[in-house]
């Protein structure tokens, strides 16, 4: 089985090919899960055998990629992608997980992990897109039994390459703009202000509204806990199924408040469908905190909730520390939501037991 810490792609390319090998051998071994060690060489086919790269913890020097003490079995690995552009190279890099049930009962899940595409920075939305891509209408439909990350690859790439060069329009409209008002400005010798490309593009994710939470899903928010100018705010909401998750954390990156974070969706959640537990967690980018939140619902046995810490940076390290309030941030937001059976009482300095709904 394979650890569900925290993941980080390899440098050495030597290592990479070391641990590719590794991982599909101890795949192989396994009747459940040689169609995904098959998967992965075909895709190794595709796009180049430099294009997969086996992602492990930080925190655990092991080299067995499937490791006893797993708690799902999750296998994640990076795929670099290339995106076709005749004046620019682009690569993506994008992560791929695959739960312990892919692909007998669950799709696999896909996040870009570029920050830029091109010159341009991706946005909330095409993080979010790229997320739902497989229970989306606009996505790729699964099937049980049914390899897809291919397709799904397939998908992102042509996603990016349309919201590329969409960015491309709108730069070239911006600069045929100011073009046009500085001759304007010339011929009459009035001051007029160019168009500005920031607000063309603002006016853009204005016609894409943010990622609207599913049904009955109401996420509660509670109240900052701050040290040494660093804060931590806890979110949790109630989950029905595994499907919803990168919906609600998508709806949370779309907000500008959150995703200008330094870590915005520090996540665990668990949710219990048809009498079968499945569970996972990300860091996203604080070394082993989403492990230690998943480690907070396993004591506290809190299942079908999803549980997000933000955590905004304030210039000043403050050590070990900061995994001490991350898990407070997660106790006040299940406490709060009264997903816990008894109530947790916090210090007055450092804790809260007020909050709201988001």
């Amino acid at each position: 089985m394979l650890s569900s810490n925290s993941f980080r792609p390899s440098t050495d390319n030597q290592n990479d090919v070391l641990e590719l090998q590794n991982l599909l051998s101890e795949l192989s071994q396994d009747t459940e899960r040689q169609l995904v060690a098959s998967e992965i060489e075909v895709l190794q086919s595709i796009f180049g055998d430099d294009s997969i790269r086996v992602w492990h913890p930080l925190s655990n020097g092991s080299k067995n990629y499937l490791a006893n003490g797993s708690t799902d079995g999750t296998v994640r690995y990076e795929v670099l992608l290339n995106l076709a552009d005749p004046h620019e190279d682009i690569t993506l890099r994008v992560l791929v997980s695959l739960p312990s049930t892919y692909p007998s009962s669950s799709p696999p899940q896909l996040q870009l992990l570029s920050r830029y595409v091109g010159a341009f920075g991706a946005d909330a939305n095409l993080f979010g897109s790229i997320l739902r891509t497989y229970i989306s209408i606009n996505g790729v439909e699964w099937s049980e039994d049914t390899v897809c990350v291919f397709d799904g690859l397939q998908n992102i790439l042509e996603r990016c390459t349309t919201w590329y060069q969409d960015k491309l329009s709108a730069e070239k409209a911006g600069e045929l703009g100011r073009d046009d008002s500085k001759e304007h400005h010339l011929a009459t010798q009035e001051s007029l202000r160019p168009p500005d490309l920031e607000d063309m593009i603002a006016g853009v994710h204005e016609e894409n509204p943010p990622v609207a939470l599913p049904a009955g899903v109401h996420i509660i928010t509670a109240e900052p806990i701050t040290d040494r100018k660093s804060s931590f705010i806890g979110r949790a909401c109630r989950i029905q199924h595994p499907s919803e998750v990168p919906i609600i954390l998508s709806h949370l990156m779309a907000d500008r408040r959150i995703s200008r974070a330094a870590h915005p969706i520090i996540n665990a959640w668990r949710c219990q469908v048809d009498g079968i537990l499945h569970q996972d967690n990300d860091d996203d980018g604080e070394t082993a905190a989403g492990g230690r939140i998943a480690h907070l619902l396993q004591i506290l046995e809190v299942n079908d909730v999803l549980v997000v810490v933000t955590r905004y940076f304030g210039g000043i390290h403050i050590g070990p520390d900061r995994f001490k309030h991350i898990n407070q941030a997660a106790r006040n937001a299940l406490d709060l939501g009264g997903f816990l059976d008894t109530p947790i009482h916090t210090d007055s300095k450092k804790g809260q037991t007020r909050g709201k709904k988001h």
